[in-house]
């Protein structure tokens, strides 16, 4: 189990929650957006990473996926320093549960990158 040092039950449920509705925020992305996150990742060109953030599948990107894994990790970054400020913790943390709960949630056939740098399949 995770465990962030110096956070009680009730700082660990605070935490959850507020990083809960971060994630969910950086899911979606604008309507003009030329290639939305799901688009990329059905498409094999972007995954997730251990680290909270997604990459370029190698070999498979392109300019469009590219412009996408810069938006998306700066939101990310954004919001999950937001989460560590508001619970005294630090980004590294937000970011290796961030990457524990994205990887969990991938759906067969996306991509990931394993603890190793290995790009994998799910």
């Amino acid at each position: 189990m995770f465990r962030i040092r110096g956070m009680g039950r009730g700082g660990i449920r605070s935490f959850v929650i507020a990083f809960a509705v971060a994630i969910s925020v950086l899911v979606p992305l604008s309507p003009a957006a030329a290639l939305s996150l799901d688009e990329a990742k059905a498409q094999g060109l972007v995954g997730e990473q251990p680290n909270g953030y997604i990459g370029a599948v190698p070999g498979q990107s392109n300019a469009a996926a590219a412009a996408l894994v810069d938006q998306i990790n700066a939101k990310r970054r954004a919001a999950y320093q937001s989460v560590a400020d508001s619970n005294g913790t630090t980004l590294k943390s937000v970011e290796v549960l961030a990457g524990q709960k994205l990887i969990g949630r991938l759906q067969s056939g996306e991509w990931f990158q394993d603890q190793g740098g290995q790009w994998r399949r799910r």
